[in-house]
Order: C-alpha cells, then structure tokens, then sequence
C-alpha cells in the first residue's frame, strides 16, 4: 500500500516526566507514514480522493499542544489513534515523535518513540441464554457502535442454538459480528470483558449460562495462542452456533489454519 510521508514537522510542546519540561517546554519533531490507498487520488488527480497533508500538519499541531502527557510513548499513541479515528481513508499509521533535546545530561543525536496503529478486520461471536437474549446481544452491538476505536460493519440474524459443552441450562441466542478496530487482540478482548460484565456476565461455571457471551473468532489472518487468548477462536469450525451466522456476514473468508472458507467448513 502507498504512503503519504510527513517528515520532521517542528513543534514546541510542554510533555516531559520533569516539572519544568512541562513548564517552560522544547522542540519535539514528528515524522509519519499515512498508508492509504492512492490509485483513485492519481486517477482523478483530485484531493477529495486523498488527504490533505497541510491539514493533517495543522491537526497534528494542535493535538500536540492541547495536552500534556509525561511520557512520549503515550503522546505518539494518542496522536496515532486520533490520525485514524478522523481520516477514514488512512489504513495505516506509522508516527515517530522525537525529543532532540530531552534532558539526558550525556551527549546524543536523538530519542524518540515509533508506533503502529492500523485498522484489523475482526469477526467476534454473540451470545445470550438469560433474561432477554435479544436485548443483551442489541446492547453489546450498541456499546461497539459506540467506541470510535471500532467500526461496526455487519451484523448477522440472531439464531436460536443448543448449549455446547454438557451444562443443563437454556437455549442460547447467537449471532456474529464484523467489525473493524485498531484495538490489539488483547486490547480487544479487554473491551469485550468490559461489555459483558456491565451485562452482569458471571463467570461461576465452564460452559454454563450467562447473559452475555463475546468472544473474537477470527483477527485478521492472525494466528495467536497464549494464556488467555486463542486465534482462531478453538473449535469454531465444529460449533453450528458460530459457523452458520458467520457463514452470512463472511462466507468467503479463510480460515488460517484450516485454509477453507467459512462457507465451504460450514459445508
């Protein structure tokens, strides 16, 4: 993918750890690679079709000096997720912000920070077998729609499954849903714990009942495993309540570690 390269943009700031860093202020240079899509910029050689990199210096400005933060690491964060969250058209972000003349008291050329935000595509599964299913699956969407780190972009039809894993309890409601985040995987899934505890999710039981029930499928093409979070999501391509909604919002998607789409496991 192209990019849109902002190098060495000069701005006096007042960020720093130190009392009078944040007092009197330095010089911190900014440097960006905007990843987007340009073939339509250079088509119809019109600026509605990119961004407008004077705009996005002036934005960048301002962001820097309407706050203070004491670590570089968190002003480059912010500065990044506020780059996509305003200009849809930018996939990627790569953002530098240096401090030429940060108070080390020995001899250096420079000290900065990198980051990368982008967007994920990511696919997440829906459930409820309490109190009002439908109700608690509308709210967890909602709380989505409302987070501007995420995008909503398909829902599935709710479908009425039985419980998986041996428990006695109620029918479950689930569904999918395909959102786009700049959330890491386990950003992500804190999120998700966030939503389903204000739900009154209750975690007293392996596989039993509970209001809500979130988990994330597929991230990307990723492939994790650790501790607390598995992608692939595990034995999705054997649980009818996670491959027949899914199969509605994103039947040719891959699998990356079955390489088979969606549509053809469901099969």
């Amino acid at each position: 993918m192209n990019y849109i390269t902002i190098k060495n943009l000069k701005i006096y700031a007042y960020h720093g750890v130190f009392p009078e860093e944040q007092k009197i202020g330095q010089l911190f240079l900014l440097s960006a690679k905007l990843y987007l899509d340009t073939s339509s910029a250079a088509q119809k050689d019109s600026l509605e079709n990119s961004v407008d990199y004077g705009e996005i210096c002036h934005f960048l400005t301002s962001l820097m000096t309407e706050k203070t933060f004491r670590l570089i690491e968190a002003a480059a964060e912010y500065l990044a997720c506020n780059l996509l969250w305003k200009y849809p058209l930018i996939h990627a972000v790569e953002l530098s912000l240096s401090k030429p003349n940060a108070p080390v008291n020995l001899p250096f050329e420079d000290i900065s920070i990198t980051v990368k935000k982008s967007w994920h595509n990511v696919y997440l599964g829906i459930g409820s077998n309490m109190g009002n299913r439908k109700d608690y699956l509308d709210s967890a969407v909602a709380k989505l729609k409302e987070d501007k780190s995420c995008t909503v972009c398909k829902v599935s039809g709710y479908i009425v499954t039985k419980p998986y894993g041996g428990v006695e309890q109620e029918d479950f409601l689930n569904g999918a849903v395909y959102i786009r985040t700049i959330y890491s995987p386990h950003e992500l899934l804190d999120v998700l714990h966030k939503i389903e505890n204000d739900a009154g999710r209750k975690r007293l039981v392996h596989w039993g009942p509970r209001t809500l029930d979130l988990d994330i499928l597929l991230y990307d093409d990723l492939i994790l495993e650790d501790s607390d979070l598995m992608i692939p999501h595990p034995d999705m391509e054997n649980r009818e309540f996670v491959l027949e909604p899914l199969r509605e919002i994103a039947p040719f998607k891959l699998h990356p570690i079955l390489l088979k789409r969606i549509r053809d496991i469901k099969a």
